[in-house]
């Protein structure tokens, strides 16, 4: 059976629009009372843009399913929204409410697996595309097999990292909704493919940067790896936090940028 279910899905008229839902969030107090930012921030790492908030100052402005912050050096121009969830469903719901807002830059920080044996806990992995094995994607375009980054902010983002002389890596990513269902067999094949991570969101993201004409891009900091065949974890978190550091101030400057 091709998915979705409705053949007929990609030429009909949605009921629900993230317009509406953003008058009923302003109706019940739920949403914040600020021009939106050019830029956001989708962060992963929930605790992140509080913990660096004395080197990054931070205004929160409220909560929109998650928190909201405005990154203060950038006067509003940048946006951040953390501990909301996991997954595409909630990340692109969110995305489409904030592209009705006025939001026309996103970048996501995120967690990912390691594909490749090369890669390690901490290291910085740009995506240039990601395989659409989620189930958000297929709804905004027809069975398609990758999404793609925007390659303009995309580029911004390595420029930005070269600068500073950081170590990244740059490739595709594996978008999956069932972390309990890679399956040996499929991490081969992305092996083989040069497939760099595995994540829960980026495909969702990036499929909707295409269908909204909006510039989305990523980065992602190798957490676990599957490059074995078997579930290695991290043995500490140290490199972790400092990469995710890297990857928040990065971004903030590219999304400042005029």
């Amino acid at each position: 059976m091709p998915f979705p279910n409705y053949p007929n899905k990609f030429s009909s008229q949605a009921v629900m629009n993230a317009h509406d839902t953003i008058e009923m969030r302003k109706r019940f107090g739920k949403f914040p009372n600020i021009k939106p930012p050019s830029g956001l921030i989708f962060c992963m790492k929930n605790d992140l843009p509080k913990k660096l908030s004395w080197r990054v100052p931070i205004q929160k402005v409220g909560k929109v399913m998650g928190d909201m912050f405005l990154v203060k050096q950038t006067k509003g121009n940048v946006g951040v929204l953390s501990n909301f969830g996991i997954g595409a469903p909630v990340v692109v719901s969110l995305a489409e409410e904030m592209i009705s807002f006025g939001v026309k830059q996103f970048i996501i920080l995120s967690w990912a697996g390691a594909l490749q044996k090369n890669l390690s806990a901490g290291d910085i992995v740009i995506n240039d595309s990601a395989i659409c094995d989620d189930g958000v994607s297929h709804h905004y375009i027809n069975s398609a097999e990758r999404a793609y980054a925007d390659v303009e902010l995309k580029n911004k983002i390595e420029a930005e990292l070269n600068k500073q002389n950081i170590k990244f890596y740059s490739g595709g990513t594996w978008t999956t909704d069932a972390p309990y269902r890679e399956t040996q067999d499929e991490i081969l094949k992305y092996q083989s493919e040069n497939v760099q991570t595995v994540e829960m969101e980026i495909a969702g993201l990036f499929t909707l940067g295409q269908v909204r004409n909006v510039q989305v891009a990523s980065i992602v900091i190798v957490a676990d790896s599957l490059a074995s065949l078997t579930w290695q974890m991290p043995n500490d978190m140290k490199k972790i936090n400092q990469s995710f550091e890297i990857a928040y101030k990065t971004a903030i400057a590219v999304l400042n940028q005029k």
